[in-house]
């Protein structure tokens, strides 16, 4: 036979096989809404809202793509430079929009941040980052996404959660039409999960509904909302830019303890001290003034040695609950400083 031959019937036996796995994926996936179904009811969701929503579901296979398309990471790759994300995500266009949401919405911001303890700037950097200001808010249907995660298996367990906290929102008057976002799950303005919806969303403009998707105000609410449940410490700043002075000993600020969140991220952070022991190590704010001496902080350089580097105090900790990566909380706090200029 020949080799071409022997392709061709390779690739003609391929493509015949590729309908039953497809049928297979698809069998199994009805069958496992079934299980759905039964944890759903279990946790008191409506029998109206599963049977209108279980029926329309479909296996959908690009999310299955894209989560598998996630990158896994080299634990013992070196972490590439934080300059180039920053002139990306911190870009004249973010903060020029983000300047104009924060003068518009001044009226509603301050109301919250007084309620919160939570910076104006703040909300509207987290927005700006999630969605540009709510213009990119996903296109995926959200109970076809997370089913599909679920069946799926990776991570089971998460996206049952959430499958079942999407139909919650339908229990509590969310219309079906708004579930759309991202592949992951993710939602509104803020791009919470149905879980973070449900426990955190809250209303930002008194018409009894919280509406992440078409009102600003309650996605402002919202994020305010989750950066006080999370801990936000009113008065003190994220943390703030600075210079290690040269022939700075980094030894003397090794962090020793290994945290059971996100270890690769906060095994880049030093030791904790305040800022009074950072003042007399020599380091120095670049253009921000000192916080008060008794905050507690840690220490970053992200673009290694020489470069500008960050304290961070624990209000930095609370945007890493939101998003854990030591780029996106650094961007978030630096377009909030720039916002409010």
């Amino acid at each position: 036979m020949t080799t071409w031959r022997r392709i061709g019937i390779t690739a003609v036996a391929a493509l015949l096989g590729a309908a039953p796995v497809q049928a297979q994926d698809d069998a199994g996936f009805q069958s496992f809404l079934g299980e759905l179904r039964v944890k759903a009811q279990a946790q008191g969701v409506r029998t109206a809202t599963i049977d209108a929503v279980l029926p329309t579901l479909t296996l959908n296979p690009r999310v299955i793509e894209l989560d598998r398309q996630q990158p896994g990471g080299d634990p013992n790759a070196a972490p590439p430079p934080f300059a180039p994300y920053r002139i990306k995500h911190v870009d004249t266009s973010r903060i020029t929009r983000g300047r104009n949401a924060y003068q518009a919405q001044r009226f509603r911001l301050k109301r919250i941040e007084d309620e919160t303890g939570v910076p104006e700037s703040i909300m509207v950097a987290i927005w700006g980052h999630e969605t540009n200001y709510g213009n990119v808010m996903g296109g995926f249907d959200l109970p076809r996404a997370l089913a599909t995660l679920a069946y799926e298996g990776r991570r089971r367990e998460l996206f049952t959660d959430e499958f079942i906290g999407a139909l919650k929102m339908i229990d509590r008057g969310v219309p079906r039409e708004r579930l759309v976002g991202s592949w992951a799950g993710a939602t509104g303005g803020p791009q919470f999960l149905p879980s973070v919806y449900n426990r955190l969303a809250r209303d930002g403009d008194g018409d009894g509904r919280a509406d992440i998707w078409t009102s600003d105000a309650d996605t402002l609410a919202s994020i305010g909302n989750y950066f006080a449940n999370a801990g936000w410490r009113k008065g003190q700043p994220w943390g703030l830019a600075v210079t290690v002075p040269a022939g700075f000993d980094r030894g003397q600020i090794v962090n020793r303890l290994v945290s059971p969140r996100c270890p690769r991220v906060f095994a880049r952070h030093s030791g904790w001290k305040t800022v009074a022991e950072w003042r007399a190590l020599g380091v120095m704010p670049q253009t921000a003034r000192w916080p008060d001496d008794t905050v507690l902080a840690t220490l970053i350089e992200p673009d290694g040695p020489g470069a500008t580097a960050y304290l961070l105090t624990g209000n930095y900790r609370v945007i890493l609950d939101y998003n854990c990566s030591n780029f996106y909380a650094l961007s978030v706090g630096l377009l909030s400083d720039a916002v409010a200029q």
